[in-house]
């Protein structure tokens, strides 16, 4: 009978293993929180990895296995334990944590250029914010374009490119050891125990969404629990070697860094230039002059570009898609003759444009990197909270999911895991607002704030506004929720709005704040004022 059974393509434990890793961390994530917590965060790695993400993992695998009739999306999970809506929404904020993230990835790639063009960092020094901004808008048109005709090959590209990542970060370890037995010189200073112990205070927790925003991804290997031959035997086992993986890479991979840089004293750009310098420093160890750092740029620049080229398709069709007619209006909805989400696009580099024109009044092009890197900080850990919802959710009323793979048989233990890990997310999330890399209080730090509120509100309540569009739609015999005069009095308002926030946050302008407060309800009051009336509708 065997035979007579059409054969099915199983994925190994070890190949679902190096899939999620590859989602999971990269050489640029150690460097990010090295600047937050110095040597200090090979403790933070150590309890990340065991209280975090490897009960993270082990719930994902139990999700994507409830729900594998559905594709095992993360949206999916929560609109079959909470309703359309909440479903609706988990997509939206899942996209909506995704534009910061294309923003950070095409100003890598302008960076990444920097340095494989020059071989130095110098492109800080010579690149005005509103250049930057250019460049990276210009990014943004490039990929919009690539992106439909090159798909498919971009996707394998990108995976090559992960894999290529992960291994120059496992050459750094290795060369990093070898150099030290060689007779090198560690460059932080004294290295002891007390060195690897974090400081505990508000700063600390204000960088726990950065490591956070590190690790997470692992949902993206959700629907391949189910291809495996024997996921409740196969899958701990790959979450275990992801654990040692991870493992190797953070804790040795950080304390190659500390071998580089002097933890004590570390460089204001290291989360924008970091990676760089280190595979610099490698290359004149071994007298290999800037070989190294070269290999790495184009690793970087190749792995990026195929990256962003596909989230800029994946993210924009995920959301158009998989909500639906109910709550996306249908003008985000329409395509082109190639099926193509146009105005979706236009969104999302609409959104994208904002995001960098926050942080144009930055100090520096050094300022707004790390800028954007910590909104990231903010906004991915708190999406991630949905997947622990949706895990105690199933296992509430575990005789109404049943799964293949179950983490923790035990159901009280199982929902004391999942609210312990969402609410270390959640408090994550909460202090990661207060802005790091500045000094605390002064103006930076204020408009740091400000902006990170902005970036929020924005970002969430256009996800809670769009249903209404929707509904307005549908009321309109034309099938348009607001006249042309409304939409152009609407983006009017607003577009003043933001300018207007934004020229008072970058200037020293004593009373700015309120001012910023005052224009920013004036704004708010304008458009309520332009949508509010509504025309064509259909007579009931």
């Amino acid at each position: 009978m065997e035979d007579l059974e059409p054969k099915k393509n199983y994925i190994s434990w070890p190949i679902l293993a190096l899939m999620d890793f590859v989602t999971v961390i990269g050489f640029d994530d150690l460097t990010y929180n090295f600047q937050n917590q110095g040597m200090g965060v090979i403790t933070s790695w150590i309890i990340m990895l065991f209280l975090y993400v490897i009960p993270y993992s082990l719930m994902v695998g139990q999700l994507g296995s409830v729900f594998n009739h559905e594709g095992g999306g993360l949206t999916s999970w929560v609109r079959g334990t909470s309703g359309e809506f909440l479903g609706y929404f988990t997509a939206w904020t899942y996209w909506a944590a995704s534009i910061p993230y294309v923003v950070d990835t095409a100003n890598s790639i302008v960076v990444g250029l920097g340095w494989a063009y020059s071989g130095n960092a110098s492109l800080q020094s010579h690149m005005s914010n509103g250049w930057f901004a250019f460049w990276t808008l210009i990014t943004f048109l490039v990929f919009i374009f690539v992106q439909s005709r090159f798909k498919r090959s971009l996707e394998v590209l990108s995976t090559i490119g992960g894999i290529a990542m992960f291994g120059m970060t496992v050459l750094f370890v290795l060369m990093t050891f070898t150099a030290l037995a060689r007779g090198g010189h560690i460059a932080t200073q004294p290295m002891n125990i007390h060195t690897i112990i974090p400081k505990f205070d508000l700063h600390y927790l204000t960088t726990i969404g950065l490591l956070i925003y590190a690790v997470n991804g692992a949902e993206l290997i959700a629907p391949f629990v189910t291809k495996m031959r024997h996921p409740k035997r196969e899958f701990p086992k790959a979450m275990i070697m992801l654990a040692v993986m991870t493992a190797f890479l953070t804790i040795f991979g950080s304390f190659s860094l500390g071998v580089f840089f002097n933890a004590y004293h570390l460089p204001n750009d290291l989360k924008m230039n970091g990676s760089y310098y280190a595979f610099q420093a490698l290359g004149k160890q071994y007298h290999l002059g800037n070989s190294l750092m070269y290999i790495f740029a184009w690793t970087e620049v190749f792995y990026l570009a195929a990256l962003l080229a596909v989230l800029l398709d994946a993210m924009t069709r995920m959301l158009i898609s998989d909500t639906g007619a109910k709550y996306m209006p249908k003008v985000l909805r329409k395509t082109n003759g190639n099926g193509l989400p146009v105005n979706g696009y236009l969104l999302t580099c609409g959104l994208s444009a904002f995001i960098m024109l926050l942080g144009i009044f930055l100090p520096s092009m050094n300022d707004i990197f790390n800028w954007l890197l910590n909104l990231n900080g903010i906004i991915s850990p708190g999406v991630t909270c949905w997947i622990f919802y949706a895990f105690i959710k199933i296992r509430q009323d575990s005789q109404k999911f049943p799964s293949d793979y179950v983490y923790i048989k035990n159901d009280k233990l199982a929902l004391s895991v999942g609210w312990w890990c969402l609410i270390i997310t959640a408090v994550a999330t909460i202090f990661g607002i207060g802005p790091q890399d500045v000094t605390f209080g002064g103006a930076t730090w204020w408009y740091e704030l400000v902006i990170n509120f902005v970036a929020i509100i924005v970002l969430v309540g256009l996800g809670v506004l769009l249903p209404y569009v929707t509904r307005r739609e549908n009321r309109s015999t034309t099938g348009s929720a607001f006249t042309r005069l409304q939409w152009s009095g609407i983006l009017a308002a607003l577009f003043l709005t933001i300018v207007g926030d934004l020229y008072l946050g970058g200037s020293n302008y004593q009373h700015n704040i309120i001012s910023i407060v005052g224009i920013s309800i004036l704004g708010i009051i304008l458009v309520i004022t332009f949508g509010w009336k509504e025309y064509n509708l259909i007579e009931e």
